[in-house]
């Protein structure tokens, strides 16, 4: 195998349902992986220092999922809207019902939050406000997660192991502080792990990225993962339409209009001028 090839299979995937034969020392190995029902993925990081130059291939994070929470934070590190939305269009492409969790709500002395959480809230997506230090939601992620297959997704730092350790302190999972030289976080969690916490709920604490990069999206469709598009789509003069420049445009005409949150649509334009790009991470 030459050294500077990118090569990723995925044999199986954490929620996976799989048949295997065990040995008697305990060791054993899988023989076939279930019909995933879902399953949620970006596109596969490039190495450092390769000179593989193909398509990146898909990395599998997790499958057969219920709950898809996207966890940011207010501050440290800085609330970004333009990866919430990134994180989105990976779980509306899935077909995953999302959750919007803006954690380190004790830090936002200027109530910021309650703007962004006004705009998703009207797009139509649950937002909950979380702080593991005051326990602020605690309760009702803790609901959420109940009867359920929960994925917790976002950057490093944004605090995802702290609130599972809040709600279920026996899982006692690793944290760390943000770094206060760039306010970037630390992977404290390296593997995804599934953890079984209830009866039929069960919860996945994920390794904290700096970047997402949606995975087979092409340019033309990328409007239908922005659920606020999907009145407008239908009314476009071209079936291909990229909602960017092209004539007859029914989303830029709903923007223009003030239909359309400008910011929800500058994060859609940015993100489609990377759709079909390498990201080094």
């Amino acid at each position: 195998m030459k050294k500077d090839k990118l090569y990723l299979i995925d044999i199986a995937a954490v929620g996976d349902y799989v048949d295997y034969d065990l040995n008697d020392d305990g060791t054993g190995s899988i023989f076939n992986i279930e019909k995933r029902d879902n399953y949620i993925s970006r596109k596969a990081p490039k190495i450092k220092g390769s000179s593989y130059r193909g398509e990146r291939l898909e990395q599998i994070v997790a499958s057969n999922i219920d709950n898809f929470f996207i966890v940011t934070s207010i501050f440290s590190p800085e609330f970004n809207n333009k990866v919430i939305d990134r994180f989105l269009v990976v779980g509306e492409s899935a077909k995953l019902k999302c959750f919007i969790v803006i954690n380190k709500e004790d830090l936002d002395q200027e109530n910021l939050l309650s703007e962004w959480e006004e705009i998703y809230s009207i797009i139509g997506y649950k937002v909950i406000r979380t702080s593991a230090k005051t326990h602020i939601g605690m309760d009702k992620l803790n609901e959420l997660f109940k009867g359920k297959k929960n994925i917790l997704w976002g950057q490093s730092g944004v605090g995802k192991s702290s609130l599972l350790n809040k709600i279920y302190p026996g899982l006692n999972l690793k944290t760390k502080l943000i770094s206060t030289f760039n306010e970037k976080g630390t992977h404290s969690t390296v593997t995804s792990t599934m953890f079984k916490v209830d009866k039929d709920t069960f919860v996945i604490d994920t390794p904290g990225i700096r970047e997402i990069e949606p995975y087979g999206i092409r340019k033309e469709d990328l409007g239908h993962y922005f659920r606020e598009f999907l009145p407008y789509i239908k009314n476009c003069k071209f079936n291909t339409c990229t909602h960017f420049h092209e004539p007859g445009c029914a989303v830029i005409r709903a923007v223009e209009e003030e239909e359309i949150f400008p910011e929800r649509y500058d994060s859609y334009l940015k993100l489609l001028d990377t759709i079909e790009q390498d990201i080094i991470f």
